[in-house]
């Protein structure tokens, strides 16, 4: 077995978190009860969704899930809502104050009450594992529990867990929409703190999956249900092939080892396709190849940045449904034609390719079409540090006048955190300039300082 942990945290994670578990459980007929009804037996394989489900001898299912908020509104409405017998009681960890959208709350002064009672539940979850093969940990970077609290529970998983692979889907700030003044500062904490703990960070952000929302699926006001509710399609297509069989199976370590060129280059670009209403479905060739080349454009990446500014280094393509290889293969050849999708000069190839045999599931009364096949392509593009150069800037704004630094102060942080912090996204931004660099120009550099 390779169980997998998945930790949601702050208010962002636990609302991704109902999106995700209660997609899972469509995908493997379990009732929000956490029964499955004896008929339904899945597919070949029956017992692979217990990477991400433990059985208990009742025969009720809980998810290998652990929600945490440092205030309990949020996880309060999971503890009545319609899953509220899927989860087990303890899975659902709250304190009594919120971290007030400040870092410092939720790494220093109120994280650190809860920390260890949170600690003690993975240990648990854990110990039923056979094989555990890593973290998904959801959250946002703007918030205070989001941000703080993640990066403080990803430091102590390092310790405990050492080399189990921990990758994040976080909640990237949008560049004109946000909830909270403080979102930059919170952000660099983060990225900075949890830069050498996590191991891929798949970033999506509000603003790009609304204009996606208003102009694929025709939902004129989106709320986060839409929201979530397309995050979770592209959480269960990457976590597919650990629940299904496939001809081509994927798993985390491979995500890793096909993206991450470099340890701190880890910020994967997120693009699924098709993504269309009910409505517009009939009308539409779902081809391989029509979708593969739609995840080359802009317009549906889950993050606002231009990928024809940057080069890729990786591209992983996770194909669900009624997919044959000879059609990725063709597809991937017409990609590597067209002028504007450039590679760096040094990974040729660029493509990882997973196949899943089990097609997209969708929520019943969503705004999602039901299709036959659909892809998620994960790709490493240096591109995205215009995300991080825009999120910098910001930063440098409100630090420059010292501006709300006093709340993180009061909370235990010392104001050399930020700068430190600072430096480091400087660093990394840095870091993705010379990866994008051409060999040839680079070994010129070299030869000229010498």
């Amino acid at each position: 077995m390779r169980e997998c942990i998945s930790l949601h945290l702050g208010q962002a994670g636990v609302q991704m978190g109902n999106a995700c578990w209660e997609l899972y459980c469509l995908e493997h007929g379990i009732q929000p009860d956490g029964q499955m009804p004896s008929d339904k037996t899945v597919g070949a394989c029956t017992d692979a969704f217990n990477t991400f489900f433990s059985e208990t001898s009742g025969g009720q299912h809980n998810p290998r899930a652990i929600m945490v908020d440092l205030e309990p509104t949020v996880i309060d409405e999971v503890r009545t809502g319609t899953y509220r017998q899927l989860f087990h009681p303890e899975q659902l960890i709250t304190g009594k104050e919120g971290a007030a959208n400040n870092y410092a709350r939720g790494h220093y002064s109120v994280g650190k009450e809860l920390i260890d009672q949170v600690l003690d539940r993975i240990r648990k979850l854990a110990d039923h594992c056979t094989g555990l093969q890593g973290f998904l940990l959801f959250h946002s970077f703007g918030g205070g529990t989001g941000s703080g609290f993640t990066s403080l529970l990803m430091e102590r998983l390092s310790m405990d867990y050492g080399k189990k692979p921990k990758l994040e889907f976080a909640i990237y700030p949008s560049p004109n929409l946000s909830s909270a003044v403080v979102e930059p500062y919170n952000s660099i904490l983060t990225t900075h703190t949890t830069l050498e703990h996590s191991d891929c960070s798949f970033m999506v952000d509000n603003e790009a999956i609304y204009d996606i929302c208003m102009r694929k699926m025709d939902v004129d006001q989106p709320t986060f249900t839409n929201i979530n509710r397309l995050i979770a399609q592209v959480v269960s297509s990457i976590t597919a092939s650990l629940r299904f069989d496939g001809s081509l199976n994927v798993d985390l370590t491979e995500f890793q080892t096909n993206l991450v060129p470099y340890p701190r280059i880890h910020f994967p670009l997120v693009t699924y396709a098709p993504i269309i209403s009910a409505e517009k479905a009939y009308h539409e060739q779902i081809t391989v190849a029509d979708i593969t080349s739609s995840c080359f454009e802009p317009a549906n990446q889950m993050v606002k940045c231009d990928p024809r500014h940057g080069k890729y280094m990786a591209c992983c393509l996770l194909y669900r449904g009624d997919v044959v290889p000879k059609d990725v293969n063709a597809a991937i050849a017409t990609i590597k034609t067209k002028r504007s999708i450039q590679f760096v000069d040094w990974c040729p190839t660029g493509f990882k390719v997973g196949i899943n045999n089990q097609p997209p599931t969708v929520v019943p009364g969503g705004d999602l079409a039901k299709v036959q096949r659909a892809v998620c392509m994960l790709s490493n593009t240096t591109a995205i540090a215009e995300a991080w150069a825009r999120l910098d800037h910001k930063f440098d704004l409100m630090y420059a006048k010292r501006a709300f630094v006093h709340w993180y102060v009061g909370e235990g942080m010392e104001e050399g955190e930020f700068s430190e912090a600072r430096e480091d996204l400087a660093a990394l931004e840095k870091d993705y300039e010379e990866v994008g660099v051409d060999s040839t120009d680079a070994d010129e550099e070299e030869e000229e300082e010498y």
